[in-house]
């Protein structure tokens, strides 16, 4: 017997509400964002009534922001009067710098955080190519690219601390993956 495979479901409205409200949650580490513009919520699915099923990707394995993030959006989800709400970790597709939304972007410069670049922005190294020694990573504070590196890691894992030499403002670099 030969099977096609199926379309996947469209998701309800109810879907998408709850989709909404729960990308509407703040990241414990960088609440400037929601969790739906730094792209590690990845669908809700409706079970039954009142029963949701919320799946989650974190930022790199082992993120220790992922229980607060699970307790947040559970909560949210009650409100809305969902009284089963179960969130499961979704390690693959990994999370990618990538899946920031353009509106995520904008948000960490105006907070003062260089956003990561693209994937494939035309940088040296973004199709496949040799990975560049030293970055041209753009100031968020005066817009100069005539930045340098102070350290690797800053106030998280996924941030580079950086220093602009032409306005000599510190500041973070959240770093591509």
């Amino acid at each position: 017997m030969v099977t096609t495979p199926t379309a996947p479901e469209l998701p309800t409205a109810l879907e998408k509400e709850l989709l909404a409200i729960a990308g509407s949650v703040p990241d414990p580490e960088l609440p400037v964002l929601s969790l739906g513009e730094l792209g590690v919520l990845r669908g809700v699915h409706v079970r039954a009534p009142g029963k949701v099923d919320v799946e989650l990707t974190p930022t790199y394995t082992g993120c220790p922001a992922i229980e607060t993030m699970t307790a947040d959006i559970e909560q949210v989800l009650h409100e809305r009067g969902m009284a089963e709400v179960s969130v499961r970790t979704v390690l693959s597709p990994a999370w990618s710098t990538d899946d920031i939304s353009a509106e995520g972007r904008r948000k960490l410069a105006e907070f003062g955080i260089a956003p990561p670049r693209p994937h494939g922005a035309g940088e040296p190294g973004s199709s496949g190519g040799p990975v560049p020694l030293t970055l041209s990573v753009r100031c968020p504070h005066c817009g100069s690219t005539d930045t340098e590196l102070l350290s690797r890691f800053s106030s998280t894992a996924c941030k580079a601390l950086r220093r602009c030499v032409s306005c000599r403002e510190p500041f973070d670099h959240f770093k591509e993956l």
